[in-house]
């Protein structure tokens, strides 16, 4: 049996329950957990512990968790903060199999808290068990059924499944499921998540026969590798719906590159998700809107979707949407369209949107929606019903519900007004048939279920790309700049490095003096660019630090002089090296490709617009590292650039393989050499199709 199995078996279907701290109390934690444990029909035996009492709820209560003469699968801790690490060692002793944490008093409450936190976590570890929390609202399972928390109410039975890192965004969710109607199998608190944490429930949960949806709230992920490994498989067995928070602008460190400041901690949570298929939403209400239909709904085979409509207005803000949500609208077939034709209103529109006219009636709603249910041209279907004066809102979804029932594919209703439409949609959900008050949240649902239809069939390219490269070369540049004290290389060491990985990059040289730069000009040949030499000038043009088509030696050693004195005047704690004198290069297409180290998910590879504009325009596009060829593939076509690189107006089109195999060289020189912090590519100059690109100027920065 797997760790996932083992997990949903002894922590969601324990055959033992002790409550530590179990009170007499109404209103006490230790009350309310035992209460919903009994209350909502827990089969299994059930142990309060407390030292104070004899009796609670007509169950025996022992002094400690040693007394009872039972295996305990699940031990539910609710005592003052202080006793919880000596309770836990008696756990331990006890060989109980998991732990839920409820109290509070640790890691967040500052130092004292988290060498408590990591004392309970090394017994947890010293004994092998497992442990939810600390300061977590519990966890509850509709099916065992298991309410080992203190939830006010036990949830609608569903095959949902909420993990939350917010107890009291739990709660609140649990009281307006109700009125919502939405069921769920599983509710997971991860309070603290000293121990179990969001990447080890949804592993357990993709292996759960009662959860269909998995959704996912999370303030920060504590794995990033283990995340992503456990997100991959799952997502393509059930979705992951996620809600992320706390990644705002105002959370990214300071960076000196281009890449290090348009790679945030939101941007490498965003691209992860996409990346490795997590479906992510902004809202609460668009995590529980796309459940409805999740829970519920047959997956498309693509996006073509048909919108039914008796409202010409709400059929064309359906219609917009689709565009906006990347859905189309369906051809409808010739068979379908004779058969509208027959039986609608002449005036009616047979075209998508079909329009049946205001007054449609429910036999109308339903002769079209049988015209269209077979038509193989259509993946999903919009209805929308708007009340007119002789509009029947109730008779229609009650004829229409016998029909839906039979369909293969995903359906969602716009049900349109106030008083009037209450009992239509209420039927719906009670039918489990996702309905919206708004086209725009019904159409946008159905665009999510395309979307988690295209990441299941998407075929994964796994080919292998390794490149020849230089790496002891490489390995001697990183330790002399170590060496030296720095962090931040020479655009020339840089260079040489990327040419190590067959990356093209002009001829460089560094010269401490103006002797040394004209003979270096002679060498490459005139024309010359000169930049100012210093690991601690990262834009030196900002400083008069670049002077380009230099031409001959007396303007080198002219600008060489003006150039270190002006570095000096500037910045006169920096080090200067001198001046580096480079090949002067002919302007073409600009791209950037970077890569910029990320605590928590590892290396950000980005691609986008390169030059002086990149940080202004933003047209770029990220992945994590590694990449496959689909990925790098992806990653150029989804920004603006690609139609430039592609050829506008008659242009040739620009050298799109050679720039793959720059991206290819950046994602191995990152994993060949992980203290690689960032990488600036800017501009590569991408020539016409077969005359290859150029690295023209190359920041690198170690992590030390």
């Amino acid at each position: 049996m797997s760790n996932s199995n083992t997990l949903m078996t002894s922590l969601f279907n324990p055959k033992s329950v002790c409550v530590i701290g179990a009170s007499t109390k109404p209103g006490k934690l230790g009350y309310n957990i035992l209460e919903n444990i009994v209350k909502y029909g827990y089969p299994g035996r059930v142990y309060p512990v407390n030292p104070h009492y004899q009796n609670i709820l007509g169950l025996k209560v022992y002094s400690s968790v040693s007394e009872i003469d039972d295996e305990i699968d699940l031990a539910v801790i609710v005592i003052p903060a202080e006793a919880v690490v000596k309770v836990a060692e008696e756990c331990g002793v006890k060989q109980v199999k998991n732990i839920v944490v409820i109290s509070a008093g640790f890691k967040e409450t500052g130092k004292e808290g988290a060498e408590r936190e990591k004392a309970l976590k090394d017994i947890c570890e010293k004994y092998k068990m497992k442990l939810l929390g600390p300061n977590c609202l519990g966890v509850i399972d509709t099916f065992t059924p298991l309410n080992a928390s203190f939830a006010a109410q036990m949830p609608l039975k569903g095959n949902i499944a909420f993990i939350s890192q917010s107890g009291a965004l739990g709660t609140a969710i649990l009281d307006w499921s109700f009125k919502n109607r939405i069921g769920f199998s599983k509710v997971i608190s991860l309070g603290n998540k000293a121990d179990l944490s969001e990447s080890d429930f949804i592993a357990a949960l993709a292996e759960d026969v009662n959860t269909k949806v998995i959704l996912l709230y999370i303030e920060d992920v504590k794995d990033g590798d283990k995340f992503i490994e456990n997100l991959r498989k799952t997502v393509r067995i059930k979705p992951v719906l996620v809600l992320k928070s706390g990644s705002s602008a105002a959370g990214q460190r300071a960076a000196a590159s281009h890449t290090g400041s348009l790679a945030g901690s939101k941007i490498a949570y965003e691209t992860m998700f996409k990346q490795f298929g997590a479906l992510q939403v902004e809202t609460i209400s668009d995590l529980f809107n796309y459940a409805k239909v999740f829970s519920t709904q047959p997956l498309p085979k693509d996006n073509a979707v048909c919108i039914l409509t008796n409202a010409g207005g709400p059929g064309i803000i359906a219609t917009d949407a689709c565009e906006r949500y990347g859905l189309k609208l369906a051809s409808l077939n010739s068979e379908t369209l004779n058969n509208l034709r027959k039986q609608l209103p002449s005036n009616a529109s047979i075209y998508n949107p079909v329009d049946i006219l205001g007054d449609a009636q429910p036999e109308r709603y339903y002769t079209a929606l049988e015209a269209l249910k077979n038509d193989d041209n259509i993946s999903s279907i919009i209805i929308i019903l708007t009340p007119q004066a002789t509009t029947k809102p109730t008779e229609t979804v009650l004829k229409l519900i016998k029909l839906v029932d039979k369909l293969d594919k995903p359906v969602t209703f716009s049900i349109m007004g106030g008083e009037q439409v209450t009992e239509a949609k209420k039927i719906l959900s009670e039918n489990n048939i996702p309905v919206f008050s708004f086209p725009e949240d019904a159409v946008e649902s159905i665009a999510a279920l395309t979307r988690y239809t295209f990441i299941r069939e998407k075929k994964l390219s796994h080919r292998k790309f390794r490149i020849s490269a230089n790496k002891e070369a490489v390995r001697e540049i990183i330790k002399k700049v170590l060496n030296e004290g720095r962090r931040t290389l020479l655009s020339s060491e840089a260079c040489k490095i990327l040419g190590f990985y067959g990356v093209k990059t002009p001829k460089v040289y560094l010269a401490s003096n103006s002797d040394e730069a004209c003979s270096a000009a002679t060498e490459i040949g005139y024309p010359v660019t000169l930049k100012i030499a210093s690991p601690d000038i990262i834009h030196k043009s900002d400083v008069g630090g670049v002077a380009l088509n230099v031409k001959n030696e007396e303007d080198v050693r002219k600008i060489f002089i003006g150039m270190v004195a002006n570095a000096h005047k500037f910045f006169p704690n920096a080090r200067i090296y001198g001046v580096e004198v480079y090949e002067y290069v002919e302007k073409s297409r600009e791209v950037i490709i970077g890569v910029n180290k990320d605590l928590q998910f590892g290396h950000l590879l980005m691609f986008g617009l390169g030059g002086v504009y990149v940080n202004f325009l933003r047209d770029v596009a990220f992945r994590i590292v590694p990449v496959n060829t689909q990925d790098i593939d992806e990653m150029i076509k989804e920004t603006r650039v690609y139609t430039l690189l592609k050829g506008v107006r008659g242009e040739k089109p620009a050298d799109i393989d050679s720039v793959i195999k720059t991206i290819i060289a950046a994602s191995q020189l990152v994993q060949d050499f992980p203290v690689i912090s960032e990488l600036d590519v800017n501009p590569l100059f991408v020539y016409n199709k077969g005359e290859g690109c150029m690295a023209v100027d190359v920041k690198m920065s170690l992590y030390i």
